[in-house]
């Protein structure tokens, strides 16, 4: 009887803890996901200013993967691995946007001159050079180039950063995400258009420009390589980087409107 009772005790003492009980999971499920986690951010600092710490970064990561844990349901169908993936590079950049290194202005100045690039390419038919940009633009092509490098640490772009940084054009982007996350199927039918939407997107940049996408997106090369490769100086390879970032963003958020 006294032994009954006992094991009736710990098995009550089990069922009111079960906090303590989840402890070691969670623990386990963030040493497991660390490495991920550490890739994510290794490959997002590639695309950001120098001051923002790579450990801020994992840092974030974490934090999202916790909270994916406490807001995971496995009704909806979708895999937590799928959905806490989702929830660390969002939190990543969360993180980013509350850091705010550029004002409001500039986010707004930046999609002005995206939407300037996307005109004019629809009325010529082709990606407009420089000088023509300018001139819709009332500047000339050296502030323009200026204007451009201003911006390159705001484009942070890419598969794993979809979420716009400006408020204007990133809506659309934010609402389809969210869908995506709920629904494992719909967030492989996104990825499937998205790849598809921006290879069809790359094509019709510059060739320089399809170079430095590669160069730098697939091959993971930095800009001070790229610049070498190109025979041009570090910030005019910035320059046209942003410039591309800018002309890739208006393909593919007037393809999702």
């Amino acid at each position: 009887m006294m032994q009954g009772q006992a094991a009736l005790s710990k098995d009550r003492i089990r069922k009111a803890s079960p906090r303590k009980s989840r402890k070691p999971d969670r623990d386990a499920i963030v040493n497991a996901f660390l490495p991920s986690i550490r890739i994510h951010a290794a490959r997002l600092k590639m695309r950001i200013p120098p001051h923002i710490e790579t450990d801020d970064l994992v840092s974030s990561g974490v934090v999202g993967l916790l909270e994916s844990l406490d807001r995971y349901d496995d009704a909806r169908g979708i895999k937590f691995k799928t959905y806490a993936e989702f929830r660390i590079r969002g939190a990543m950049l969360d993180y980013l946007r509350e850091m705010d290194w550029f004002p409001r202005s500039a986010r707004q100045h930046s999609t002005r001159l995206q939407q300037t690039y996307t005109r004019l390419e629809n009325i010529l038919g082709r990606a407009p050079e420089e000088d023509e940009v300018a001139e819709a633009l009332g500047v000339t092509v050296d502030e323009l180039r200026k204007q451009l490098a201003t911006f390159m640490g705001m484009t942070v772009f890419s598969l794993d950063a979809l979420q716009d940084e400006d408020e204007e054009s990133g809506a659309g982007w934010r609402h389809v995400l969210a869908e995506a996350a709920m629904d494992e199927s719909r967030e492989a039918e996104l990825t499937r258009e998205l790849k598809d939407v921006l290879g069809k997107a790359i094509d019709l940049l510059p060739e320089r420009e399809q170079q430095l996408i590669a160069f730098y997106y697939q091959e993971d090369l930095t800009l001070r390589e790229i610049s070498r490769i190109f025979g041009l100086g570090e910030p005019r390879v910035c320059q046209l980087h942003a410039q591309a970032v800018l002309r890739l963003k208006g393909k593919i958020n007037r393809h999702f409107r």
